[in-house]
């Protein structure tokens, strides 16, 4: 997670690297912004920003791309506790992945939520403003498991309401909600529109990972429905499959 978080997110605001169409007066050239000085082509320099053609310096580098909380909903349903090929469980490589999560979230001074889940009354929340992580409260996320079924309906709508509840008190959008399952369920339309809605509004990403079960991630599934960004994992102990998380979130 540490390594990921020192590569750079390209075609942000940075180094400069050639030149692009668009209307960021702030990044005009200095041909464009002299046209502004002569009064017979500012018509011309309105009519190519309301078109988006005015030529402005094209460039990339760092960029926190989140700024509201990172979510982290765990599975905690009986299958997760099944060892994997080199006798990692779902559940431990799951929480793992959290706690590098909120690792993340405390290097970046984002609130971190953990969401440990099961069957539909089985939901846990642990809460970690800015990434501060008592040894204590770490501990208790790390041991609750629950071991009933799966349902997706409850966390995620226990997280977004955290997100609403953070664009409400500190106007904060674009926070980050992760899935970590090695399970399908189904959810109802009317639940699917609302999630669509909310994700539109508070402007959040959708991560889902996959433990161990490819066919749960083609396309025309619920978690394809659910997520942005969706990947399935097999090998357990190979520390690279999940890498990209952190390099984006």
């Amino acid at each position: 997670a540490a390594g990921e978080r020192a590569r750079k997110v390209e075609h942000v605001v940075g180094e400069l690297v050639g030149i692009t169409l668009g209307d960021d007066i702030a990044r005009l050239i200095p041909s464009e912004l002299a046209t502004l000085g002569v009064p017979a082509l500012r018509p011309v320099f309105a009519a190519k920003l309301a078109e988006g053609r005015l030529m402005l310096y094209d460039s990339r580098g760092e960029h926190t791309t989140g700024q509201g909380a990172i979510v982290a909903c765990v599975d905690c349903s009986g299958s997760m506790r099944a060892p994997h090929a080199g006798g990692v469980t779902g559940e431990a490589w799951a929480k793992s992945c959290a706690l590098a999560l909120l690792d993340q979230a405390r290097h970046a001074k984002r609130d971190f939520v953990g969401i440990l889940f099961s069957s539909a009354g089985q939901v846990a929340t642990f809460r970690f403003p800015a990434g501060q992580a008592p040894i204590t409260e770490v501990l208790e996320f790390a041991e609750t498991f629950f071991g009933g079924g799966t349902d997706f309906q409850v966390p995620l709508t226990v997280a977004t309401e955290l997100l609403e509840a953070e664009y409400n008190v500190a106007g904060r959008q674009r926070g980050d909600i992760v899935l970590i399952t090695d399970g399908q369920c189904g959810v109802t339309e009317e639940w699917m529109r609302a999630w669509n809605d909310t994700k539109a509004r508070l402007d959040f990403r959708s991560f889902g990972v996959a433990i161990g079960s490819a066919a749960t991630t083609r396309p025309g599934t619920v978690l394809d429905a659910l997520c942005d960004n969706l990947r399935s994992i097999d090998d357990l102990t190979d520390t690279s499959a999940a890498a990209d998380l952190f390099h984006v979130i």
